[in-house]
């Protein structure tokens, strides 16, 4: 399974997504404009048709149940999926029972720990005198 161009066109798809949120893309025109989300429409179909080759139907299902919550963690769940396939890590369709071990994973890896530190001021009035 070859996507090379495929993954350079989402990279190049990113970059000019970034490029754009800070200003510096070009002001372009209504036809690049299209041309531009075409291109996107197609690379997105594309991952979806690899996705479904490589995810069993529940598995896909539950996928689509996450991004309905969190579309930025099933995005990073499916870049994960797919470059898991494209280095030829997975040789069958994804099960539901590998994608929740694969997002369990995940999950411990980007498990944020937060600290919650209390400050008490002192008042004007809260002399020890």
């Amino acid at each position: 399974m070859s996507a090379d161009p495929e993954l350079e066109a989402i990279r190049q798809r990113r970059m000019q997504e970034l490029m754009a949120q800070r200003g510096m893309g070009n002001p372009q025109n209504p036809e690049q404009q299209q041309v531009q989300e075409d291109a996107k429409r197609d690379a997105e179909e594309r991952r979806q048709m690899m996705l479904g080759q490589i995810l069993s139907s529940e598995a896909r299902e539950r996928l689509a149940r996450i991004a309905l919550v969190k579309p930025e963690k099933a995005r990073g769940v499916e870049d994960v999926i797919l470059r898991a396939a494209q280095m030829g890590q997975i040789a069958e369709k994804v099960s539901e029972e590998r994608l929740i071990s694969m997002l369990e994973q995940i999950n411990n890896q980007t498990t944020k720990q937060t600290k919650v530190t209390i400050q008490r001021r002192r008042s004007v009035l809260d002399d020890d005198d």
